[in-house]
């Protein structure tokens, strides 16, 4: 017979497949539903585009959570030499299939291509976008070869180019203040990969300590970094859009664009985000056993994923602001 373990982890896994397809749905079917009503025009593909930059969004996560996290086990005292199984190839190499699949829409004109024949490869060095989704190409490339070697931690800078570049992608040089608007992007974009990859890694390496005292040292230091980050995500977050949507328009445009509103609901999953990591905190530092703060984490990286699906979905939607 099985052991009990076993067929928890089954389910587990079962669940997991399942939130991923959930959550695969928000920027697919998310594009009509925040645009009905408002009198916005949908872009071409928007649902398959926003799903390709939810998975560059989230497979960017993976390692730099990893890299992040193992610096921080190097200080834990008493830590067991024990390690979690590296997803940093798996994930880079996924980001590099997704990030060709984003440049094949820039090589053709910005549409979905109806096939090879339609992709102008030689295009991509024409153009700024083109140059930018070559560079991600390259980068989790590079990156995944990094993994596979035996220097991992070689693997922070294609990442940190990947990062640069969708900065820059994300403000054309048209927009008001383009590196203003990039500087914020990339603050938002590092501390989300930190937050996010970091628990997850975290958890992992807790399943795998079990009851050991440093899981919950580990822990406390990982709680007291993220503090920072909802700190700073916040902040650039706020910023970043009110440089897109005037302070006199906020309340309008929560409601009456596509935008607005994704933005809204994006607001309120990290308000439940922010409730859980508190929840998680006070268990750490109040109950008899902290590692009970595991059950409030676990919760939030299911929340955090959905905010990185909306995300995916806000940068296919037609920004409200007009420069």
């Amino acid at each position: 017979m099985r052991s009990r373990v076993e067929v928890g982890g089954e389910r587990r896994g079962v669940a997991v497949l399942v939130l991923v397809a959930l959550g695969a749905l928000i920027p697919v079917w998310g594009p009509e539903a925040a645009l009905r009503g408002t009198g916005e025009a949908d872009v071409p593909g928007s649902g398959g585009i926003g799903l390709l930059r939810t998975v560059v969004f989230a497979v960017l996560a993976v390692p730099v959570g990893e890299l992040f996290v193992r610096r921080l086990v190097r200080g834990v005292p008493g830590a067991p030499a024990a390690a979690p199984r590296s997803w940093a190839v798996v994930a880079n190499s996924v980001g590099c299939v997704a990030a060709l699949g984003l440049a094949s829409v820039v090589a053709t004109g910005n549409l979905v291509p109806g096939g090879l024949g339609d992709i102008d490869v030689g295009g991509l060095y024409d153009s700024r976008d083109g140059k930018l989704a070559l560079l991600e190409v390259n980068a989790f490339l590079a990156a995944a070869l990094c993994a596979a070697s035996g220097r991992p931690g070689t693997q922070v800078w294609p990442l940190a180019a990947v990062m640069v570049a969708e900065a820059l992608r994300a403000h054309p040089t048209t927009e008001y203040g383009p590196l203003t608007g990039s500087g914020l992007t990339l603050v938002h974009l590092v501390c989300a990969s930190v937050w996010v990859g970091g628990l997850v890694y975290v958890l992992r390496t807790l399943r795998l300590w079990g009851r050991a005292k440093a899981g919950a040292v580990l822990l406390g230091r990982y709680a007291r970094v993220a503090a920072v980050l909802l700190v700073a995500i916040t902040a650039t977050g706020v910023w970043s859009s009110l440089r897109r949507m005037p302070p006199e328009t906020v309340l309008e445009q929560l409601t009456d664009t596509a935008y607005g509103r994704v933005l809204l609901a994006k607001v309120i999953l990290m308000a439940g985000v922010a409730v859980l990591a508190l929840w998680a905190r006070v268990r750490l530092a109040r109950a008899e056993d902290p590692l009970t703060a595991c059950v409030p984490a676990r919760a939030e990286v299911y929340a955090l994923g959905a905010v990185v699906a909306v995300s995916g979905l806000l940068t296919v939607l037609p920004v409200p602001i007009r420069w």
